[in-house]
């Protein structure tokens, strides 16, 4: 038994959830997400809430009810308040500005610039040496941000890099000069 699938999802006020078979299709203040449910999950809407359940009983089937939960729980919040991650640059020289609506360019350390389009769906901002990415989908705001971090993850000895906001990089000892017995 899936204990997250059992949860009813609340519906908040102005979100409207319509289910047409397998598509539920969610729309809120900020945008409008659907999202796909596996044949083995049951959804009905009751009053303010969805209640999922299942089909059949197999360990396949239980995964997927919790995972449909998760999803259409990250749906609702995403159209309702939106997703938001922060990414910082550390380094002496390094910088990011915002090339036109939809493209960021890094100075990052490398001899080019490194320019990179928004996809469709994210806003991106740039405030000083932190890079703003927000959007209602949860799993591309999130892909977004490892891409952008990965062109210069924080390196263990001088800390430079693109992190996240908040994440703690453990530093390594550099090598030491070995002094000579005479």
């Amino acid at each position: 038994m899936s204990r997250i699938g059992k949860k009813p999802i609340i519906i908040p006020q102005g979100i409207e959830v319509k289910i047409k078979g397998q598509d539920v299709i969610v729309k809120g203040p900020k945008g409008e997400i659907s999202q796909k449910i596996p044949q083995e999950v049951l959804i009905k809407k009751e009053e303010n809430r969805i209640v999922l359940s299942l089909k059949r009983q197999t360990k396949e089937a239980s995964s997927f009810w919790g995972l449909t939960r998760a999803l259409l729980a990250n749906n609702i919040k995403g159209v309702s308040e939106g997703f938001e991650k922060r990414l910082e640059l550390r380094g002496i020289g390094y910088r990011a500005v915002m090339d036109g609506e939809n493209k960021i360019r890094l100075e990052v350390g490398f001899s080019h610039p490194i320019i990179i389009s928004v996809p469709e769906g994210i806003q991106a901002s740039v405030e000083k040496n932190i890079i703003i990415i927000s959007g209602i989908n949860k799993q591309k705001v999130g892909e977004f941000a490892a891409k952008l971090r990965r062109i210069r993850p924080p390196e263990p000895y001088k800390g430079k890099g693109i992190r996240y906001l908040g994440e703690k990089v453990r530093r390594k000892e550099g090598k030491k000069a070995a002094t000579t017995a005479a």
